[in-house]
Parts: structure tokens; sequence; C-alpha cells
């Protein structure tokens, strides 16, 4: 199981020395469109995660709605963000084939970090990220959307950041990546708070 200072800490680490975590072929995506909240997310996110389960039955040990379009009333890019809970992520043949014959594609290979995979799908949009069940990333992803799902001021806070990233990524030509870091800082001060209203950290 994952260490408290792994569920309460912030570390992605770099690459190895000439590898890069996309695929030939792919990378972060180009423009950032905020959409208002719409409640047609929940049912593709049904939608997807019954296609998961069709294609990988019990191989599928988790399948979670996470980001923005997961907690109702916050703005978000169009794209659901699901994560799956497999085994061993690095084991692809037990679950990639079974994902592309239902629209899925791997874009994003990072067995550094937690065996994370990123695979995509195109109608709806979604962004599927595959770990094992030990990951730290799930636990704080979970405690990311309750938390916001259940403090409006929150998610005020939030989805002010999200615009104005979004504003400033567009104007610089940036990417989803660029995008996401330029609001980094304040997602790190909503995980503060969370953490210790949970009692994982100390204020």
């Amino acid at each position: 199981m994952p260490q408290l200072v792994e569920i309460t800490s912030f570390h992605e680490p770099v690459p190895p020395e000439g590898q890069s975590p996309y695929l030939p072929g792919a990378g972060p995506l180009q423009g950032v469109e905020i959409a208002e909240w719409n409640d047609k997310w929940a049912g593709q996110f049904q939608f997807l995660a019954t296609q998961i389960r069709n294609g990988l039955g019990w191989r599928a040990l988790a399948i979670e709605h996470v980001g923005s379009t997961s907690v109702q009333e916050l703005p978000a890019k169009p794209i659901i963000d699901i994560d799956l809970v497999v085994a061993d992520p690095n084991e692809e043949q037990l679950y990639v084939p079974s994902l592309e014959k239902v629209g899925f594609h791997l874009v994003v290979r990072e067995p550094w970090w937690y065996g994370h995979r990123v695979l995509r799908h195109s109608n709806p949009a979604c962004n599927l990220h595959v770990f094992g069940y030990d990951s730290p990333e799930l636990i704080k992803h979970r405690i990311f959307r309750d938390w916001l799902r259940a403090h409006p001021n929150e998610r005020r806070v939030y989805a002010e950041a999200k615009r104005i990233a979004a504003a400033q990524a567009t104007a610089a030509d940036e990417h989803t990546m660029q995008y996401n870091a330029r609001k980094e800082s304040v997602i790190k001060e909503i995980y503060h708070r969370a953490f210790t209203a949970m009692g994982l950290v100390k204020n």
C-alpha cells in the first residue's frame, strides 16, 4: 500500500535519459478549451466504463471517474478522465489489446512512475489513466475530487484558476501540459487544505 508521504507529496520523476513518456507520434494535446459544466459528462463516463468493463472483465480492478468532469458545477476541458486499476500496468498485453478493440489507443508509457499508462479515446473524448493497485495517485485523485464535490468555495477557487490558466495558455499557444503547470500552485493549495482537514498533514 502507498505510504502516507507518497500520498501527501508531489513528485513526478523525470524520464530516464533518452526516454520519453510519449509513444512515437503522440504528444500533449494542443489547445485548451474550458467548457461550462455539462451533465452529459456523467453519462459519457458510464458509457466508457461499460466499454472498459466489457473489454477487460475482472482484470479491471477499479474504474473511477476523476478530474474536473467528475465534479458537478465545475468547468472543465470536455475530456473525461478515468482511473483504471489493473494488477500490473507493465503487463500491457493483458489489457491494451482489449481496450484497443473498444476504441482506445496507447499514448503514454511511464514504467518509472507507478507503471502509469495513458490511453486516449476520441468519441467521447477520454484520457484513461492506468495504474497498479498500490499507486498513491489513485488516492490523491479521489481526495481531490471528493473535496471539490463537498466544498463550493473550493470549486470557485479552482474554476477561476482554470479559466485564467486557459486564457494565458491560449494566448501563448501552449499545450495542455503547460496549461496544467499554470494552475499547479492552486491545485497544491487545495490539496493542502484537504490533507489538513483529513488529518493527513499538520497545518
